[in-house]
């Protein structure tokens, strides 16, 4: 066949008009590369496409529902009467422009069950890889909880160790709490039992010393000497002016009693119409008593008693004129260290 017979034969082959004879040959007219051919099928094919867009839709008979119902069930054709097709030496029409031309739709590659298997057996490789991943680490976050539980079970048994030694501490504490309350119970009781004994010890040896003072003092210096072995009699020394550098003095206390001893040692006599006048000087001075000291004499004892002898600040002796007065007029000739 000429050119310009395939030519005119194309738009035929477009609505697959041509036999087996005249396809082949345009078929391999077309793979030898004819341009201008390829161009004109590729128009005439898109023109046969539309084709079917033109015709007016006609109803269908009413009888074709129940003839395509009763051909649904064929009755089977025997295996003897198949006829056996023969090979076919080409193409079928349109099946070449599967090489020219790829459809928009993606054509069923030979190769795709072989995808298939090949993804198949990439999806099971990771899946089972996934899933051994998955158990080892199970069993090691298992191995893991097993550690922390064992762990913790040995926390909690010294724990409970521990509480039980702090409730024998805690108890071993209250016991020797109660026995210290008792024991010092008992010291307060024993030291308030020594109180009274030493109270009344105190209040015999006063009483024995008044006896044996009573008894034995004959002199003003075994009377300072006895009052200076009593625990609670308090002693305020005195100490000479310039007017009787040589004089000096005691004052002794006793709280009990409130007498006051005062014992004086070398004082000038005194003159005729005068006396020495014992001072406690409180806010203002207040008289105690007056003594006098006759020529030869070096040592006198004054005993009074006072009240209001530890409200006082300061002691003084001074020279008065015979009888005393209600404040000091004369000379000092002792006074109490400050």
């Amino acid at each position: 066949m000429t050119h310009e017979e395939l030519e005119e034969s194309v738009p035929l082959y477009a609505a697959g008009a041509l036999d087996r004879t005249e396809r082949q040959a345009l078929e391999a007219h077309l793979l030898s590369g004819c341009a201008s051919c390829h161009s004109a099928l590729k128009d005439y094919q898109s023109v046969a496409a539309l084709l079917p867009l033109g015709l007016s839709p006609t109803s269908p008979p009413r009888s074709l529902k129940a003839t395509i119902m009763a051909g649904r069930n064929p009755a089977p054709i025997p295996a003897e009467a198949t006829p056996t097709e023969p090979a076919r030496p080409s193409l079928e029409p349109g099946e070449w422009m599967d090489h020219l031309f790829p459809p928009v739709a993606p054509a069923r590659s030979l190769s795709l069950p072989w995808a298939l298997g090949l993804a198949t057996l990439l999806i099971v490789g990771v899946g089972g890889y996934l899933a051994w991943k998955i158990t080892a680490q199970r069993a090691v976050d298992t191995s893991k909880i097993q550690q922390l539980e064992a762990s913790l079970q040995e926390k909690s048994t010294m724990l409970a160790a521990v509480h039980r030694e702090v409730g024998d501490q805690a108890k071993a504490l209250a016991e020797l709490r109660n026995e210290m309350h008792q024991r010092m119970n008992e010291a307060a009781e024993a030291k308030e039992q020594l109180a009274q004994r030493e109270a009344e010890l105190e209040d015999t040896r006063v009483q024995l010393s008044r006896q044996v003072r009573a008894r034995t003092v004959r002199t003003p210096q075994d009377e300072l000497a006895t009052l200076l072995r009593i625990p609670n009699v308090k002693a305020v020394a005195l100490t000479g002016s310039d007017m009787a550098k040589r004089a000096a003095g005691f004052l002794l206390y006793d709280s009990q009693t409130q007498n006051v001893w005062l014992y004086s040692v070398n004082l000038p006599e005194c003159r005729a119409g005068t006396t020495y006048q014992l001072w406690a000087i409180h806010d203002k001075p207040m008289s105690i008593g007056t003594f006098q000291m006759d020529r030869g004499v070096t040592t006198h004892l004054l005993v009074k008693k006072v009240p209001s002898f530890a409200d006082a600040k300061t002691f003084a002796v001074s020279l008065e004129p015979s009888g005393g007065r209600p404040q000091p007029t004369g000379p000092m000739y002792l006074l109490s260290r400050s």
